[in-house]
């Protein structure tokens, strides 16, 4: 069930639960005539539990974190109100993985689009494999037209949540190229790759010849948010190369890191690993022994 469907529910929950709203009918000379009526459900944090005994605490808890704290509950249920905001999160959780980005908002991006192995939105859930490899059509189109020996290639992907890529790329992607670009970082254009996973970007760093590649890449989303992506970067990729040599920045959003900060930041850090050579646990070795000497 999508994000509509259950705000429509939660609406009629609510018309039901209000003693103040509007019928939506009235008899007139017999008749039924429907009336239209507006109800905005507003998403809001409160206190459900019944006679808490330190109310303010829980408030002031509730304001730092996106964690449900301080709902009530009826019997061995929680209440409905904090159920049907449940539920609305649940469905954007479902949303942000099986929409897709929309083909507007990459085509408002002006960036080219390439697909991984994986057919279809199931097959990318329940196989790794495929979203690991470009399909053919995708690696002819990169060898023939993508720019070479950059130091940085930027790569973007739906991963597991649409929601967190259209929401925060507008702002991230500008804010990083501007700051790679300060620095006198080449920067090879930015490429959307469809159901694709982390490692899709060990062979595209390979066919392009680049020093650094970064993706962008939407997060599994929970129920606290929908809309968070996580930065992987990595110096130049082989068949070798395992987890622990990624350097990784998650949580990027609203809520988290600001998509416009986290551009700056992950542009210190590319230039950082430029610098050293290496990334992921690598990196973090060789900086703690180069800051160990300059102390």
């Amino acid at each position: 069930m999508d994000v509509q469907s259950i705000v429509a529910q939660v609406i009629e929950e609510l018309q039901r639960q209000s003693k103040e709203s509007t019928p939506l009918s009235m008899v007139n000379g017999g008749e039924k005539k429907d009336v239209t009526h507006m109800i905005t459900y507003r998403k809001e944090k409160k206190v459900t539990v019944d006679n808490p005994k330190n109310k303010e605490t829980i408030e002031k808890a509730q304001a730092i974190t996106p964690a449900r704290l301080g709902i009530g509950r009826s019997g061995t249920r929680m209440k409905t109100r904090d159920y049907l905001a449940f539920r609305v999160d649940h469905a954007a959780a479902k949303d942000a993985v099986f929409r897709g980005v929309s083909e507007e908002f990459i085509e408002a991006l002006n960036l080219p689009i390439l697909e991984s192995r994986a057919e279809s939105m199931e097959e990318y859930l329940m196989n790794l494999e495929p979203g690991r490899k470009l399909n053919d059509q995708s690696i002819n189109w990169l060898k023939a037209n993508s720019q070479k020996e950059k130091n940085v290639q930027i790569l973007i992907s739906d991963g597991l949540s649409s929601t967190g890529i259209e929401e925060n790329i507008p702002d991230l992607l500008p804010a990083l190229i501007q700051g790679l670009k300060v620095k006198n970082i080449s920067v090879g254009n930015p490429i959307f790759i469809k159901r694709s996973r982390v490692w899709i970007q060990d062979e595209v760093a390979r066919i392009v010849d680049c020093d650094v590649v970064i993706s962008l890449i939407g997060e599994r989303p929970g129920l606290a948010t929908s809309k968070s992506i996580s930065a992987y970067m990595i110096f130049r990729p082989n068949e070798k190369t395992v987890e622990a040599d990624r350097t990784v920045i998650s949580n990027i959003h609203k809520g988290g890191i600001p998509p416009v900060e986290a551009g700056a930041y992950l542009a210190d850090i590319i230039d950082d690993i430029l610098y050293h050579k290496a990334s992921g646990v690598k990196r973090a070795q060789l900086k703690n022994e180069f800051d160990s000497k300059t102390i």
